[in-house]
């Protein structure tokens, strides 16, 4: 049986794509209230509408029903993961776990497996990461993803469990860049949406990524993830569908702000988590602590947090002294 925790759009999604395989899944969903919901309608309303989850979906809001489970899916909020893992290793489960949340976690700049291990010791783990819209996804759309870990038997594992004719799923062996390509990426986002908003053309969203790719490279290769992850389908690929698709909460959040509303009230009046916002400050942690130069980065963290004007971002951004690609 595979269980998989948090029941939003993303974990809803992963869900699916297990039952149409046939195989054995519970979603956990944390809140009582809306796990009700989930049972009576056979739909996630809030964050997946419209599509409908099989019988062989059972869903719970009972941690006790998935402890026999022998891979976990972790699909929560980054801001939610300890309290997850810490509950997880409370009901002493002796399962897998595969890490489909793309984040850091806030005031430390861990990875959502360093606090994975960090609240359940050294356990076995993979990463899922890619470009992967849980909608389309839902509807039946191709799509490809990586797997990656320590552990190629677990890579495999997981690999087998998740691919299908419409789910690609490619393994790797650095679990680092994949998760660092997945968490960085959305910053990225959020500034590609803010200068569509400001009107600015495609010329300056493609210098945007292409320099903010460069940051997440090198942030990643001096935390000992490999370039080539980062060029991959982790990093660049999500960053393209994540940057440009209007279904990416990121890029919508983004584009809202370049439109000159609040990031704050924005961020108050969300159903869904837009992951960017929670990652920003913690990456800016990781280049401090690694001395690598993260420009583009800071000045969406002024945007976000110390009300800069975006237009005024940009202006120092392109004002900063030359030099070399």
């Amino acid at each position: 049986m595979t269980a998989v925790i948090g029941a939003g759009a993303w974990g809803t999604t992963l869900a699916l794509l297990l039952a149409r395989k046939g195989r054995q899944v519970i979603l956990y969903e944390k809140f009582p209230d809306y796990g009700k919901v989930l049972m009576q309608k056979r739909e996630n309303p809030k964050f997946l509408p419209g599509i409908k989850l099989p019988d062989e979906i059972k869903i719970t809001v009972s941690l006790e029903d998935v402890k026999e489970a022998g891979l976990f899916i972790l699909a929560p909020p980054s801001f939610a993961f300890r309290e997850t893992a810490s509950n997880l290793f409370k009901i002493k489960t002796d399962g897998f776990f595969l890490i489909a949340t793309k984040g850091l976690e806030e005031g430390t700049g861990l990875r959502m497996s360093e606090v994975l291990r960090s609240e359940m010791g050294r356990i076995n783990f993979a990463v899922l990461s890619g470009p992967t819209i849980a909608r389309e996804l839902a509807a039946g759309l191709p799509a490809s993803a990586i797997c990656a870990g320590e552990n190629e038997n677990l890579n495999a594992l997981c690999q087998d469990i998740l691919n299908s004719e419409k789910f690609r799923i490619y393994t790797s062996p650095d679990p680092i860049g994949c998760e660092l390509g997945g968490a960085l990426k959305n910053p990225l986002a959020i500034a590609a949406g803010i200068v569509e908003g400001l009107g600015l053309g495609e010329n300056t969203k493609a210098a945007l990524l292409c320099r903010g790719l460069a940051e997440i490279a090198r942030l990643g290769k001096a935390l000992g993830g490999k370039e080539k992850t980062i060029f991959g389908l982790s990093g660049l690929g999500d960053l393209i569908t994540t940057a440009s698709s209007p279904a990416s909460r990121n890029h919508s959040f983004g584009l809202a702000i370049g439109r000159g509303e609040d990031p704050k009230s924005l961020i108050a009046s969300q159903e869904s988590v837009v992951e960017g916002y929670y990652t920003i400050r913690p990456s800016l942690l990781l280049s401090e602590k690694t001395g690598c130069e993260m420009p583009i980065s800071t000045k969406i963290a002024e945007v976000l947090f110390n009300n800069k004007k975006p237009a005024e971002a940009v202006r120092e951004l392109m004002t900063r002294p030359l030099k070399n690609e």
